[in-house]
């Protein structure tokens, strides 16, 4: 392989890497439940992003190289990854907050809370469902 493909790699290895340990350190660092949580999911995922574009100059570097198909299956299989990751970090981050929030862990340093009218209309909405429930029993 030549040495431009590791000119590349390199450095997208290393941002990966620091880019997950600036996730690490948000864990460590941010005194809201919801600053750690935007933390960590944001830079996990971008920090993949980086180390998954490594793997795929690597394999591709592999095909035009020598021609094998495996490293093409491999591309196939982290884009793939990269799409899961992308929608189950970011749905995963909403229904921890939603969780959070709705558990009565306010956001501390929030200007405006928004969600707390939408969240109580949810509360009395469930509430008048499930005593419309019981009275059907």
């Amino acid at each position: 392989m030549s040495w431009i493909v590791y000119v590349l790699i390199v450095p997208l290895v290393f941002l990966g890497m620091l880019v997950n340990s600036l996730g690490v350190i948000s864990l460590y660092r941010f005194k809201d439940v919801y600053m750690r949580m935007h933390g960590a999911t944001k830079c996990s995922t971008l920090g993949t992003l980086f180390c998954a574009a490594a793997v795929i100059v690597y394999c591709a570097a592999r095909i035009a190289a020598g021609g094998e198909l495996r490293f093409a299956v491999l591309i196939i299989h982290i884009v793939m990854a990269l799409f899961g990751l992308l929608i189950g970090n970011s749905t995963s981050a909403h229904v921890l907050s939603r969780a959070a929030y709705r558990s009565g862990i306010k956001p501390r340093f929030a200007v405006v809370d928004e969600f707390g009218d939408f969240c109580k209309k949810e509360l009395e909405e469930e509430a008048a469902e499930l005593a419309q429930e019981e009275e059907r029993e």
